[in-house]
């Protein structure tokens, strides 16, 4: 059966019996008479009295139309004689053309659908003297209660009537488009035969192919996402003679109350509309970058489905590389970083004709609104940027050198994640030492003290996909503006304390303070400060000294038994393999 999309009207019109089957004679259909005595005073015309007129008349019965109306035919004295009720269908005849008894053609003329009239016709306009068998005497008067339901001529086409245009229409409705639509349809006089509101499920065709009935394919074509017609057609476009064998009698006109929610060609690729691109866009996305975006889902109509900012989440893909629908796939291709875009993909590049089951119905067309937060590729390294650099700079950092600076630190969209400045201090970090995210310790390296540098840190060389819970989202892109405040050079790598100068040869009994031929920790931590403080020694900066000596003197320990024997005592310069000592 036909089906279309639209609210239920307010009101409905009494219900309509079943179509009338065809072959009744016009005579006996007309009018079935019963013996009366003829009135006390004669009629010289028929005299109408209309018992009710709809408040809206489009249309009234000319010469020609074709006409469905029920009937009650009684004598004066009320006795009835025929009925079209009584027969379970309406009388359906063409007007002015001699199929009727000459009062009732007249009678028909000027009569709105839904219009009810009390017709009394006189023996000159109906039997005459002769009547009707036993059923009709000769000379009566006939009274008619008549209510017609439909009325159309052979030359009508489909009629529609748009009563609500959307602001926006940017396609219409064409042959060989495939159209999701919601529907009522009645018959003319307003008889309610069927609704896709009450199976809560569009109706989804093809149009202009022969999928619908001829009407309908007609009537759909030119509308827009969101408009709302009224589709009516006679019943030559429609059911024709024999109906629907159901609801829908014979030569019944219809109506269509339809609202138009989606629509799309099998040949439709994505549109990218309502593009906001920033001024500065160095870099657009490409297959195989990693994207993190949000997004607001709707259907064609404006229907929600879906957003990431309910979640309070990106959402993060791989683009180019089947992690998404096709269209989303295709619609993130040569994004910049803070754009925003509006992607409209049809059903063979999204969901198809099955959908998502609740949300997103079959061979619908989707419309995302696109917010890019950032992007990188796993091949990216950290990019530095030389922002400003003093005219002096002969001593640049290295590995192992401990370096104090500032920073503030941002996501690519802007959006703060910390700053040294809220505090007041310094960040202090000994380069090489795993102390901070590699992308940092790349961008600190070779620079000069007073040197500014703005740093772009891909999610491998920064927080990965974890992130950092509450302050940095999984993969995410960060961006440092940094400046060297202080650096003091580092020790040659493998090396914790260095000698200033030659080494004393007799280290050993120096450090042995109270000469019981062991060195205690307390002696040699002493020991080693008292270098520290004279200048002839140096330890790693950046650490802790206690550690380091602590560590200097377990490595010189060699027995673990918590003192140093002259015979364990080496200089680094005299071990066979490396270690943080002396």
């Amino acid at each position: 059966s036909l089906q279309s999309p639209i609210k239920p009207p307010v009101s409905f019109p009494p219900p309509l019996l079943p179509p009338p089957k065809r072959g009744f004679l016009y005579l006996s259909v007309l009018v079935t008479f019963a013996a009366c005595n003829a009135p006390p005073v004669p009629l010289d015309d028929i005299l109408i009295e209309k018992t009710f007129v709809p408040e809206q008349c489009a249309r009234a019965v000319q010469v020609g139309d074709y006409v469905r109306y029920h009937y009650i035919g009684t004598f004066p004295d009320g006795k009835k004689f025929d009925s079209s009720y009584d027969r379970g269908t309406t009388y359906n005849v063409f007007v002015g053309k001699k199929q009727l008894i000459q009062g009732m053609d007249k009678a028909l003329v000027g009569m709105c659908v839904n219009e009810r009239s009390l017709v009394k016709i006189p023996p000159q306009l109906a039997y005459g003297k002769q009547g009707y068998g036993t059923i009709i005497p000769p000379d009566a008067i006939l009274h008619f209660d008549v209510l017609l339901l439909d009325v159309w001529n052979p030359d009508d086409g489909v009629q529609t009537n748009t009563y609500h245009t959307p602001p926006v229409c940017s396609r219409k409705v064409e042959v060989s488009d495939f159209v999701r639509y919601h529907y009522n349809g009645t018959l003319l006089d307003g008889t309610l035969f069927d609704s896709s509101h009450t199976r809560m499920r569009t109706y989804d065709t093809y149009v202009g192919i022969g999928w619908l009935i001829a009407g309908m394919d007609q009537g759909l074509l030119g509308m827009c996402v969101g408009e709302r017609r009224i589709i009516t057609m006679p019943p030559s476009l429609g059911y024709g003679e024999n109906g629907d064998g159901s609801d829908i009698p014979g030569q019944a006109s219809l109506v269509f109350d339809v609202v138009l929610l989606d629509l799309h060609n099998p040949r439709d690729g994505i549109t990218v509309t309502n593009q906001q691109v920033p001024e500065s866009c160095t870099r657009t996305s490409v297959a195989g970058d990693f994207v993190r975006y949000h997004y607001n889902g709707s259907l064609l109509d404006g229907t929600f489905f879906d957003s990431s900012y309910s979640r309070n989440r990106t959402y993060d893909t791989y683009v180019g590389q089947g992690y998404v629908i096709a269209g989303m796939d295709e619609g993130l291709i040569g994004v910049c970083v803070g754009e925003k875009r509006t992607i409209t993909i049809p059903p063979h590049l999204a969901y198809g004709e099955e959908g998502t089951g609740s949300k997103i119905p079959g061979s619908a067309v989707l419309v995302f609104d696109v917010h890019i937060i950032d992007f990188h590729n796993p091949a990216d390294s950290t990019v530095v940027t030389v922002t400003s650099k003093p005219e002096e700079c002969d001593v640049h950092t290295k590995k192992g050198d401990f370096v104090k600076y500032h920073y503030n630190a941002s996501l690519m969209d802007g959006t703060p994640i910390d700053s040294t400045y809220n505090y007041g201090k310094t960040y202090n970090i000994v380069l090489g030492a795993n102390q901070v995210v590699p992308g940092m310790e790349d961008g600190l390296m070779d620079m000069c003290v007073g040197e500014k540098r703005h740093l772009v840190i891909p999610p491998h060389l920064g927080y990965g996909e974890r992130g950092v819970t509450g302050e940095v989202p999984g993969s995410a892109v960060l961006v440092f503006d940094i400046e060297l405040v202080e650096m003091e050079e580092g020790l040659p790598e493998g090396y914790m304390f260095i000698w200033n100068e030659d080494v004393s040869p007799d280290l050993f009994a120096e450090m042995d303070k109270n000469e019981d031929k062991v060195v205690e920790p307390s002696e040699f931590t002493d020991y080693i400060l008292q270098q520290v403080n004279d200048g002839k020694g140096r330890l790693a900066p950046g650490f802790d000294p206690y550690r380091i000596i602590d560590n200097m003197f377990s490595n010189q320990d060699r027995d673990g038994d918590g003192k140093i024997t002259e015979a364990e005592f080496k200089l680094k310069a005299d071990e066979s393999a490396a270690h943080d000592e002396l």
